[in-house]
């Protein structure tokens, strides 16, 4: 069954993780700015500082870190969010670990959203970038945090015992960049913000001459999937909803 536009009901609060700075501009950002001018609060939760990243020499890698933090919080400003949390991990190094799943169950206590969107643990073998091991790993970890540990309470029990973190149960994942998706949103009215969020992200995309063509043929291609009329724009996520 495919979907169109339904924020799910009883959704107030959803949850974002993903890998690197950026990347849920390229794979949501007019989702986000539609959640948020719907009355959603949104959180981003980002598992590197995107530190390989990059494509000037004469940047001083150090200062790296702290340019792509700023980016995104800028980006997320664009898209109507203004929570947005760091887990400091190294670029390129993300695993599906013990202690990255416990930095995301915390983050969703904190929260407590009813959606989470992260990226697909899946590889796409059709557009093999959407696969970086970090997306990978990020959408692993935080279907692992989903089920079952940030619903069981003796999960990461130090969250509970030192934190103060009760168990809580997300209602709904979307998956992006996923080659099976069941839903779309229409992102058309808010693809100028989705544009200036990317070009926040200075260090990434000023490089980028066909950075709006390139998006706008990928969002084109996601509304013509969704059956959308001509000159519609979309993103597609596979929508799963989690027992209750």
């Amino acid at each position: 069954m495919t979907e169109l536009n339904v924020i799910p009901e009883g959704v107030t609060r959803a949850l974002v993780v993903t890998a690197h700075p950026d990347d849920v501009d390229f794979g949501a950002a007019g989702t986000i700015a539609t959640l948020t001018d719907a009355g959603v609060a949104v959180t981003f939760c980002i598992c590197t500082d995107g530190d390989a990243g990059g494509f000037d020499d004469s940047t001083d890698r150090s200062s790296i870190p702290d340019i792509r933090r700023k980016e995104q919080i800028e980006a997320a400003r664009i898209c109507g969010v203004t929570d947005v949390r760091f887990l400091g991990y190294r670029d390129g190094y993300l695993e599906p670990s013990h202690d990255v799943q416990r930095d995301i169950v915390r983050v969703m206590r904190q929260v407590q959203p009813q959606l989470v969107i992260t990226q697909s643990p899946e590889r796409n073998w059709d557009r093999l970038p959407a696969s970086h091991p970090d997306h990978m790993a990020a959408g692993e970890a935080t279907t692992r945090a989903l089920y079952p540990a940030v619903r069981n309470p003796y999960a990461y029990a130090e969250l509970r015992n030192n934190e103060n973190l009760e168990a809580w149960t997300v209602s709904w994942l979307w998956l992006m960049a996923s080659t099976n998706a069941n839903h779309w949103v229409d992102t058309t009215d808010h693809f100028p913000r989705k544009i200036e969020a990317l070009r926040a992200h200075h260090s990434q995309t000023s490089h980028m001459a066909e950075l709006e063509n390139l998006i706008r043929t990928w969002g084109t291609m996601q509304a013509e999937a969704a059956g959308l009329p001509e000159g519609r724009i979309a993103e597609s996520f596979r929508q799963i909803k989690l027992p209750d």
